[in-house]
């Protein structure tokens, strides 16, 4: 079997989706003997990368995002080349624009099956933003387009794959035929407890030994509500000036904001104040297994997600998280929710904190980890999502 995935949520900097190839992508080395894997993606220079039963493909394309380095892969005609080349048994699709409807068109032409892995509720950030600008008929509109046109291109695939099983029911309830609720997983030898004392961590940023530790690990954009996030710090440096650090690990539009916050908050919390430690993007799982451990409290003020990956690895590591009620993400927070901030503002997620900070939030931290272990692991998911690829692939050859 070989399998391709095919998008343009993909970058050097990148977080869930990247995570989720990356982790097939060694799946298919160290589980799967049979298989093969094939990823193509938007690059700076077109290129081809080998490793064993893996090839990455580059498509050289224009940059759009600088911060964020992602590319819009408009050379559609080098990915039918490839896809000719290789001849996947597989096409996996990992976004809905432009790219989606060529694993499509190719799909149909080469005789190849292919499934979509709905990532991201993309709809939902539309709505908010046309809500706020454009009124009610406006967003309205936008929300009949889009339900039409989620419902035209998702089922031209053989399945649809989504994290989220409300998620999954809403695509169903717009006229979705053919979802598949799968959850994303941890790597259980990686993010772990460990003896690991947190103050090395501390030490090497200088964040003092009695200030809790919030983190947040994602990009610093809109859509992952981060400016509500810096705001909610900004009260809580404020209420409990010399209680709370923040670090914060990625990049994005918004780093200009956590900057100002950085300055206006100006120290490490050793002068009294809290500080903001910031990190830039980091792929190493065991470095952010660290930083995870170091960590009092995972902070994510995240409204959009659709499963919330950096959530589930913080618990396994025994963090607990704090956040937002209402999102996709909450059926995975096995910590307790109880002081979970119940609206979108600065202000109650700052109380949220506050509150679950004057506990004593990491005492449960070997239970939560072993609930996640026992419950999520990505041998389980790909060894289930496997057997789908092969029903797919098995009901499609029948079918031709």
């Amino acid at each position: 079997m070989k399998l391709c995935d095919l998008t343009q949520f993909y970058s050097p900097v990148s977080g869930g989706v990247k995570r989720y190839i990356a982790e097939k992508v060694k799946h298919v080395r160290e589980h799967t003997p049979d298989c093969e894997h094939i990823l193509i993606v938007p690059g700076e220079q077109d290129k081809v990368e080998r490793e064993d039963r893996s090839r990455v493909y580059t498509i050289r394309s224009p940059l759009i995002a600088r911060s964020s380095r992602y590319r819009a892969l408009v050379r559609l005609e080098a990915v039918e080349e490839i896809l000719e080349k290789e001849r996947p048994s597989l096409i996996e699709s990992g976004d809905p624009y432009q790219v989606a409807w060529k694993a499509v068109h190719s799909g149909e032409a080469l005789r190849i099956p292919v499934v979509g892995f709905y990532h991201s509720h993309f709809p939902e950030a539309y709505l908010r933003t046309a809500q706020k600008f454009l009124g009610k008929t406006a967003t309205e509109f936008l929300l009949d387009f889009s339900k039409r046109y989620i419902r035209r291109l998702y089922n031209r695939f053989e399945r649809t794959i989504v994290s989220s099983p409300a998620l999954a029911a809403v695509l169903e309830n717009w006229g979705v035929e053919n979802t598949f609720h799968i959850d994303l997983g941890v790597d259980a030898a990686v993010f772990r407890p460990e003896a690991e004392p947190g103050e090395a961590v501390r030490a090497e940023y200088s964040i003092h030994e009695n200030r809790k530790l919030l983190l947040y690990i994602g990009r610093l954009a809109q859509e992952k509500n981060t400016h509500t996030l810096f705001s909610s710090f900004r009260r809580v440096a404020s209420d409990a000036p010399a209680q709370f650090h923040l670090m914060v690990v990625g990049d994005g539009m918004q780093r200009r904001e956590m900057e100002d916050l950085r300055a206006e908050l100006a120290g490490n919390g050793l002068n009294g104040k809290a500080g903001v430690t910031w990190l830039p993007y980091c792929s190493d799982p065991r470095r952010l297994a660290q930083l995870y451990r170091a960590a009092d409290l995972f902070v994510h003020p995240g409204v959009q997600e659709t499963f919330g990956l950096v959530a589930l690895e913080a618990q396994a590591c025994g963090t607990p998280v704090i956040g937002i009620r209402g999102s996709y993400m909450d059926r995975i927070i096995h910590c307790d929710q109880t002081l979970w901030a119940n609206g979108n503002s600065p202000e109650e997620l700052a109380c949220a904190i506050l509150d679950t900070g004057r506990r004593q939030p990491k005492s449960d931290g070997e239970r939560l980890s072993k609930h996640v272990h026992a419950r999520y692991s990505w041998v389980g998911v790909f060894g289930r999502l496997f057997d789908l690829y092969r029903e797919v692939i098995a009901q499609y050859g029948a079918a031709r």
